[in-house]
């Protein structure tokens, strides 16, 4: 089978990896992001996904715009392939890219489809506190995420699972479901199926006001948003005018203290009062240090029980 990878971040790289180095496929090019600037410097950092592709002599196309980019369309046109994968590619496709591949554009979601929709699938899981998640192959069509259903994969979510670890679970299944969802196709074993679209729901991408850590949440909701926010768009709080990023925390049902407060400082963790019950701080990332354990933080900034948080 010829077909076209799309995909940006590393969440894909395993199912490019799997599919160029499978020789039932002929993977014909890989479609990108161009690289941003990743550090002070200024310097352009290449994605590791464009690395595989030119260590293996793929074709890398990196449209601002691939729904108005002419000269991209024309040469994937002539590539003439069976079909195109995207895989958290982040683009919108027009009609006319849609209709080049033989087979279709066969697009890996990260949700039970057709619940999460949109742009944080991932995070927005954990953030409601669901059990469990998975993965979706679907047809792609115009309307965002709402094509026909090829198939899925359920995975659990932990108590305690991050955001990143949840990325790393849906990278491995990832390979697997897409090449038996290409060959079923293929084939013509496998039909798919239309989505519900009355059950429905949507995510959007997480805003920096989301960032700040709201104490008169309920802990159990605040666990969940850091987890589901962990290194990615990880929140803080401020202590002596100073950002303390949030990295791991475990709720309680311990009620004592005020909003805000900080109840108790152990080797444990630090206790902090929520709206509802408490949160323990077990990791911080405090502003221009690196990350360690919430006692050492605490000692070192001489924290002590009755202490506020903002």
């Amino acid at each position: 089978m010829r077909i076209v990878f799309a995909a940006t971040p590393d969440i894909a790289l395993k199912s490019f990896e799997y599919f160029i180095n499978n020789p039932e496929y002929d993977v014909l090019a890989l479609i990108t992001q161009k690289a941003k600037n990743q550090n002070r410097g200024n310097k352009i950092v290449e994605r590791n996904i464009t690395k595989k592709a030119k260590e293996n002599n793929i074709t890398v196309f990196e449209p601002d715009k691939i729904s108005k980019d002419i000269e991209t369309i024309e040469k994937l046109k002539n590539l003439n392939p069976d079909f195109i994968i995207t895989f958290a590619f982040g683009q919108i496709l027009s009609q006319e890219v849609i209709d080049i591949p033989k087979f279709g554009i066969i697009n890996l979601h990260a949700s039970l489809l057709p619940k999460y929709r949109g742009a944080n699938p991932i995070s927005q899981a954990i953030m409601d506190g669901c059990t469990y998640s998975g993965v979706t192959t679907m047809k792609t069509a115009l309307e965002l995420d709402a094509g026909d259903i090829c198939l899925q994969e359920k995975i659990e979510i932990t108590p305690n699972m991050n955001v990143i670890e949840l990325m790393e679970k849906i990278s491995d299944v990832s390979p697997k479901l897409l090449d038996k969802t290409l060959k079923g196709l293929y084939n013509s074993t496998l039909t798919p199926i239309k989505q519900n679209d009355d059950e429905a729901t949507f995510t959007k991408k997480i805003k920096k006001e989301q960032k700040q850590i709201d104490w008169s949440m309920n802990a159990i909701d605040l666990h969940n948003k850091i987890r589901a926010m962990y290194k990615i768009n990880t929140n803080h709080a401020t202590y002596n005018n100073k950002l303390i990023q949030i990295l791991k925390t475990e709720p309680l049902e311990i009620n004592d203290g005020q909003t805000g407060e900080i109840t108790s400082v152990s080797k444990d963790g630090i206790i902090v009062k929520c709206g509802v019950n408490s949160l323990k701080i077990l990791l911080v990332k405090p502003e221009g240090k690196g990350e360690m354990k919430a006692f050492d933080w605490a000692n070192g900034a001489r924290i002590k029980k009755g202490a506020f948080f903002k």
